[in-house]
């Protein structure tokens, strides 16, 4: 279904009936992502996954998409579905824009689960590494696109996933330059939300990979600790809804089930 937004459309799709779980997608990924989670929770709950902002079939609204400016799609989806109050899966970037959407409209949230995500801000490191992923994309966005994804798995999960990885590219490819470019600018500028997940007044999980090379596990496992919130940690890198299918959608449900 598509939402004019802005002058863009915004695409989402609305499955199943009940309390409302709201799925958004990291960076490079779209809501083809959430298949087999919308196959499994959509049958107690109704199940919302948004495309966010030059994303999938979302259009682009400008060369920066702030955390904060995805947060206010979202929110528009969900008033136009007359939508009160959800839980909220976030992987990756979709963490990074639950959290905007927590602090900008706290009363809509009753849950948010970080999957390989953080409330953290980016290091100056990793800001350098997103102006070197930019000048990347802007050379050879499709040779950019598929070393990330590679890199996204753990390494001793490379072959025997060869075919899931190749699915992830080929969907990632579908994201416009402007896109992956205003996500990356997006990204880098985002602040710290630890608040957030420390004092929001809803329930929270973080699900970590041990070997997950874009947030490291000792570092996740630590934020989770010092907001005193419960952690799964998976085998594996940071595709966990891949590399940890059958676990990832049990832990999932467990926390859908906490509504």
């Amino acid at each position: 279904m598509i939402l004019d937004y802005k002058g863009i459309p915004v695409f989402y799709t609305d499955d199943g009936s009940g309390d409302v779980v709201v799925l958004l997608h990291g960076f490079l990924e779209n809501t083809s992502m959430w298949s087999k989670t919308i196959s499994h929770i959509c049958h107690k709950n109704r199940v919302i996954s948004i495309d966010l902002l030059g994303h999938g079939n979302t259009g682009c609204l400008g060369y920066i998409h702030t955390m904060e400016d995805m947060a206010e799609a979202v929110r528009a989806v969900l008033e136009h579905l007359d939508i009160k109050k959800a839980v909220f899966i976030g992987h990756s970037m979709g963490g990074y824009v639950a959290l905007a959407f927590a602090d900008l409209f706290p009363e809509k949230v009753s849950g948010i689960c970080l999957a390989n995500s953080t409330s953290q801000a980016d290091s100056d490191e990793r800001k350098i590494n997103r102006d070197r992923a930019i000048k990347a994309v802007k050379q050879n966005h499709k040779a950019f696109v598929s070393m990330a994804v590679t890199n996204l798995f753990a390494e001793n999960n490379r072959e025997n996933l060869k075919i899931e990885i190749d699915s992830v590219k080929n969907e990632a490819l579908k994201t416009p330059l402007q896109g992956i470019i205003a996500a990356l600018e997006g990204m880098k500028i985002r602040p710290s939300r630890k608040n957030i997940l420390e004092t929001g007044n809803f329930i929270k999980l973080m699900l970590i990979g041990t070997h997950d090379t874009v947030i490291q596990s000792d570092s996740l496992v630590s934020e989770a600790k010092s907001a005193d919130i419960k952690f799964i940690e998976f085998e594996g890198g940071h595709m966990s809804y891949i590399e940890n299918e059958v676990f990832f959608l049990q832990e999932i449900m467990h926390f859908i089930d906490l509504i």
